[in-house]
């Protein structure tokens, strides 16, 4: 076996003579390991001679679950706020639905806006896409549309993402 690792002084001190990272026994390595109380961890088995090291393997495990924890919690979180919009929507409702969809922009979050059709107003399928253009026009200066207004169902819905530098 190949033996790697980073504490060769104690495996050199419980066998007796300078150990360098280097190709060994089997029985040997174990012993090592055995007399350490430490484990033997097969690092690559499809190696030739195969890669193992000497570890206590739970610290390995706890290390290596801190270094994952570690990485997630700096991961950025997206937020999507969602606001709703009729066909027949007026113009005071479309105004006070925008300065909300700027605030939410500004703060870094994404917009999916939507129009949903309820009964009968499914005819009305051109006013809820103009109502999303004019939308994504009026946001433009705080963030770009992901794509265009797409129906899903009932509803003809759009995302838009905040501009680079915003927050």
């Amino acid at each position: 076996m190949r033996l790697v690792g980073d504490d060769m002084d104690a495996i050199s001190d419980v066998a007796g003579r300078k150990v360098d990272p280097g190709v060994y026994n089997t029985r040997q390595v174990l012993d090592w390991a055995r007399r350490l109380e430490l484990d033997l961890v097969e690092i690559s088995p499809k190696a030739a001679p195969p890669v193992v090291k000497i570890i206590d393997y739970n610290k390995f495990l706890y290390e290596k679950k801190k270094r994952e924890k570690e990485i997630k919690s700096k991961a950025v979180k997206t937020v999507v706020k969602e606001i709703r919009f009729g066909p027949n929507t007026d113009e005071h409702d479309f105004e006070f639905k925008l300065r909300h969809a700027q605030r939410f922009l500004e703060e870094g979050a994404k917009v999916k806006a939507y129009v949903h059709f309820r009964g009968r107003t499914i005819v009305f399928k051109d006013r809820g896409e103009l109502l999303l253009l004019r939308f994504l026009k009026e946001l433009e200066e705080f963030g770009s549309a992901e794509a265009l207004p797409k129906m899903e169902g009932r509803r003809m819905t759009v995302i838009v993402q905040p501009k680079k530098g915003k927050k």
